[in-house]
């Protein structure tokens, strides 16, 4: 699979975490990476689940944005990682 890592994105939290734990609704990224670190880096884990990611008119389930997140192909540092 491509991913284009710089293009826009935007990001659809799950349900849950909008209600009870904060008050994160949908976001647009001008990067796609940037969508993908703050989903992984600044959404609680347990909220990852029912989040997508929309880019170029694809959706990406959690299980994708980690992957994303996790690929040799990820052009920004990772949180924790020098």
């Amino acid at each position: 699979m491509t991913f284009d890592y710089a293009a826009m994105a935007e990001l659809y939290p799950a349900r849950n975490y909008k209600r009870g734990l904060g008050h994160v609704t949908y976001k647009r990224f001008e990067i796609a990476a940037e969508a993908l670190r703050f989903a992984m880096e600044e959404l609680p884990s347990q909220c990852l689940l029912g989040t997508y990611l929309e880019v170029e008119e694809r959706r990406f389930d959690s299980h994708q944005i980690r992957l994303l997140y996790e690929s040799k192909s990820y052009p920004l540092s990772r949180k924790g990682v020098a």
